[in-house]
C-alpha cells in the first residue's frame, strides 16, 4: 500500500499576497498531509520557496504568518484530518 494513500486530503487556501509571489500559484490547493508541517512541505514541492515564506529556520510558522485549521490557530505539529480546511494568511498590523 502506498503510504501517501493513508494521508488525509486537505484543502489549503493561501493569502493573495503569498500566491502573487509564485507565478501560476492558485490561491487554493488540495494536498495530502498528516500535519501542518507536512502540508507546508507539499506546498514547497509545488512552488519552491513557498515553505520558506511560511516557516522559519527554528522551524516554526513565521511571526507574520498565521495558519488556521478549521478555524483554530495551528502549529507545524497540528494534525490534519480528511477534508480539513487550512488557511495560510498574513498578519495585519498597524496603528
Amino acid at each position: 500500500m502506498d503510504a501517501s494513500a493513508a494521508r488525509p486530503v486537505v484543502t489549503v487556501k493561501i493569502a493573495a499576497v503569498l500566491a502573487d509571489l509564485f507565478p501560476g500559484a492558485p490561491r487554493e490547493f488540495t494536498v495530502q498531509a498528516q500535519c501542518v508541517g507536512e502540508m507546508i512541505d507539499a506546498l514547497d514541492q509545488q512552488f519552491p520557496g513557498m515553505g520558506d515564506r511560511i516557516r522559519d529556520s527554528r522551524p516554526a510558522i513565521r511571526k507574520h504568518m498565521n495558519v488556521f485549521v478549521d478555524g483554530e490557530r495551528a502549529t507545524l505539529d497540528t494534525p490534519l484530518s480528511h477534508h480539513d480546511e487550512v488557511y495560510v494568511i498574513t498578519a495585519i498590523s498597524g496603528g
